[in-house]
C-alpha cells in the first residue's frame, strides 16, 4: 500500500508535505478515524513512518497521514529561517496543524483523531496531547521525556562547556545575518561533535540517506539547545482523560528506560504501557522489535478510536 502525497500550510503559513493513506476496501461513503504520524529528531517520513502507516491502514478501518516536519525532506520553512533546525514546541504547533488538515478530508471522522510519534515527535505527541483536546489517543514510542535530562545523557560532561560558547556564538552570528552553525547528527568518531553521540544511532543513522534520499547528515547547532528546553512530559498529567499507549525499549540509552518509566508514572488513567526487547531503534520497521511494537499500537487505536467503525481486519 502507498500513501497519496499530501501538502498542507500551518498556521504561520508554512507548506508541510506527506503522505495520506486509506485502507484498501475504504468505501467514500464513510467517514475513518485518522492518526497523524511524525518522525523523531532529524528523520524523514521514509526512516520508518510510511511502515507505521502502511501497517495501521492495513490493518485497521483508519486513515494516515505521515509527514516530514518543517524544515526537513519535502516540507518548506519560512523565508528566512534555516531548514534542518529542530524545535519541539513549533514542531508541536504543526502536529496540531496536521489535525485541522485531516480533519477537513472528506474521508476523515474529525471527532477521531489519533497522533504518534517516536523519539524527539513521541515527546511532541505527550505535549500536544495534553494541550490540544481534539486528540482523542495517543501513542508515544521510546520518547524523550525531559529535555534537560536528554541532553546530558547525550553529551560527554567536557562538551557542555564547548556547546555553551557556540550557542552564543551562534546567536550572535545569526543577528548579525551570518549563516547558522551546522553539526552532524551522527559520526563514527564519538570524539567529533555530533547531536546523537550513542552507538546505536550510529547504526541506525549512518549512511540514512542512501534510503532515505532526503536525509541530511546535519543539523543547526540551535537545534541541540532547542532540544534542551524542550518541556516534554512536563504536561503529561495533564493528558487524561485522553488514553495514553507507552512503547519503551526495554534497553533504551538514547532515551534511558527509567527515565521514560518515571514519566509515565507522572501520567494518569487511561494509560497502557508495551516493552519491545532491545534498545532505542529496534522498534523501527525492519528491525526485530517492529512487529511487537506496533501490533501493540494497533490493537490500542482498535480499542480507542475504532470502537463504533467497521470490524478491524486484524
Amino acid at each position: 500500500m502507498t500513501g497519496v502525497p499530501v501538502s498542507f500550510k500551518t498556521v504561520d503559513n508554512v507548506t508541510l508535505r506527506g503522505l495520506f493513506y486509506t485502507p484498501a476496501s475504504y468505501s467514500s461513503s464513510s467517514k475513518l478515524p485518522c492518526v497523524v504520524i511524525s518522525h523523531g529528531f532529524s528523520a524523514v517520513k521514509e526512516m520508518g513512518l510510511t511502515a507505521v502507516a502502511e501497517y495501521l491502514s492495513s490493518n485497521l478501518p483508519i486513515t494516515c497521514l505521515a509527514y516530514d516536519n518543517r524544515g526537513f525532506g519535502e516540507s518548506d520553512t519560512r523565508p528566512g529561517e534555516p531548514r534542518l533546525e529542530i524545535d519541539g514546541m513549533v514542531q508541536s504547533s504543526d502536529i496540531s496543524d496536521a489535525i485541522t488538515y485531516v480533519q477537513t478530508r472528506p474521508e476523515v471522522d474529525a471527532d477521531k483523531i489519533g497522533i504518534w510519534g517516536s523519539s524527539f515527535s513521541g515527546a511532541n505527541v505527550l505535549w500536544v496531547a495534553a494541550v490540544d483536546r481534539r486528540v482523542k489517543a495517543v501513542a508515544s514510542q521510546a520518547p524523550l521525556v525531559d529535555g534537560w535530562s536528554g541532553f546530558a545523557n547525550l553529551l560527554r560532561p567536557d562538551e557542555v562547556s564547548g556547546f555553551e560558547a557556540d550557542f552564543q556564538k551562534d546567536r550572535i552570528d545569526r543577528a548579525a545575518g551570518k549563516p547558522p552553525i551546522m553539526i552532524a547528527v551522527v559520526d563514527p568518531n564519538q570524539l567529533n561533535r555530533s547531536a546523537m553521540t550513542t552507538k546505536d544511532s550510529n547504526q541506525a543513522m549512518g549512511g540514512a540517506d542512501q534510503f532515505a534520499k532526503t536525509w541530511k547528515n546535519e543539523v543547526t547547532l540551535k537545534s541541540m539547545e532547542n532540544f534542551r528546553a524542550h518541556p516534554s512530559a512536563a504536561y503529561i498529567h495533564h493528558i487524561s482523560p485522553t488514553p495514553l499507549h507507552m512503547t519503551l525499549a526495554t534497553k533504551d540509552v538514547v532515551t534511558p528506560t527509567a527515565t521514560s518509566l518515571e514519566a509515565y508514572n507522572r501520567a494518569l488513567e487511561p494509560k497502557e504501557l508495551h516493552f519491545f526487547e532491545g534498545g532505542h531503534y529496534e522498534a523501527y520497521a525492519g528491525q526485530a522489535g517492529f512487529e511487537s511494537a506496533v501490533k501493540s499500537q494497533a490493537d490500542f487505536f482498535r480499542r480507542k478510536l475504532c470502537s463504533s467503525t467497521s470490524a478491524a481486519v486484524l
